[in-house]
């Protein structure tokens, strides 16, 4: 069983990686400019390039691709964590309030730099994840005041307290854009909604170091990730201090997160979808479904970048919008079945 299962997520890895280059593929090569693999190919080896070749690959879908990519991820592996924090399938950081709060934070942090969505000086744009950080770890403590009864923190009421928490700071959202001029609005709300068309290299340095510190975090804590679906006096009396590493697990969530909002927006529904599907994929240990989780969250993210650039050509939709499309009825769908269950 241990030897089918190993090679179950060999498998599972394998294809997943080959479907992130798949798309990868198709998305460098499909658009207004389409590009052969061979013109692609000869850019990226520096074969005679040519200038209309080096803006559209490096300056335009190169960086959208990856930064799509890590964004995948990190709520991807993010979301697992949470879910298995809460002992709650149905938590997300999005539904939690965490990407609010880090989006409003952010929103206040634009709109002091008059609006400017793009073209921010590193400073701001090095700054941008720590700012994303601090609204979602305001967010969380909120929530976490609200959820707390008689020493212990309630799975049912963490989730309904967020949903209402993250209504409450998408309207302080859209309030501080209201704000702005006529056209930094218009790019404060595709941004709000989720979106990386103006993806390019500088965000991807921005948000990579919280990344590399934070996500051996969670990798290095699957078996603890594990042991926290049993009930917490189990918990406990396995040795484990559960509110030490409640908190340095949360907290590394929270950065994740912050981080990816600071840089994509408000994408939600990436940190619910991806768990689910890995377990079914995979199985419920977090050894195997952490990285199940981030090449799920990747794919999903890249594909649905590809759909919101491309369908409405040459309008284009967020991204965010794209994953709502799926993600809403999805979770419908799992309110449905925990219903049926209990």
């Amino acid at each position: 069983m241990a030897k089918k299962s190993r090679s179950t997520f060999l498998v599972t890895v394998i294809v997943g990686v080959g479907l992130m280059l798949l798309t990868a593929y198709i998305s460098l090569t499909n658009g207004a400019f389409d590009i052969t693999l061979r013109d692609i190919m000869r850019t990226l080896l520096r074969i005679q390039p040519q200038k209309d070749f080096d803006l559209v690959i490096f300056e335009f879908r190169l960086p959208r691709i990856v930064i799509a990519a890590i964004v995948g991820m990190g709520l991807g592996m993010a979301g697992a964590a949470v879910q298995s924090l809460t002992r709650n399938n149905l938590a997300d950081p999005g539904i939690l309030g965490i990407n609010a709060g880090a989006g409003v934070a952010m929103v206040i942090f634009l709109f002091f730099y008059q609006g400017k969505v793009k073209g921010t000086s590193w400073t701001a744009i090095l700054a941008m994840p720590l700012v994303g950080l601090i609204g979602g770890l305001g967010a969380a403590m909120l929530i976490y005041a609200f959820s707390w009864k008689n020493g212990r923190l309630e799975s049912q009421r963490l989730l309904l307290t967020g949903i209402a928490i993250a209504s409450g700071l998408s309207a302080v959202t859209l309030f501080i854009t209201l704000k702005m001029n006529a056209k930094d609005f218009e790019m404060a709300a595709v941004w709000a909604s989720g979106s990386i068309y103006n993806a390019n290299w500088k965000y991807i340095v921005s948000m990579l170091p919280w990344l590399i510190v934070l996500t051996p975090i969670l990798v290095t804590r699957t078996r603890i990730l594990d042991v926290f679906q049993l009930k917490e006096d189990t918990v406990r009396s396995l040795g484990v201090s559960v509110e030490k590493q409640k908190a340095l697990l949360m907290l590394s969530s929270i950065g994740i997160v912050s981080a990816c909002v600071s840089v994509s927006g408000g994408i939600g529904f990436i940190g619910l979808m991806s768990p689910h599907i890995a377990r079914r994929l995979v199985g419920i240990s977090h050894r195997r479904m952490m990285p199940v989780c981030a090449i799920v969250g990747a794919l999903l993210v890249m594909i649905s970048d590809f759909i919101a650039k491309t369908v409405f050509t040459p309008a284009e939709l967020p991204v965010g919008v794209v994953i709502a499309i799926v993600g809403v009825p999805y979770f419908v769908w799992l309110l449905y079945r925990n219903k049926q269950r209990h």
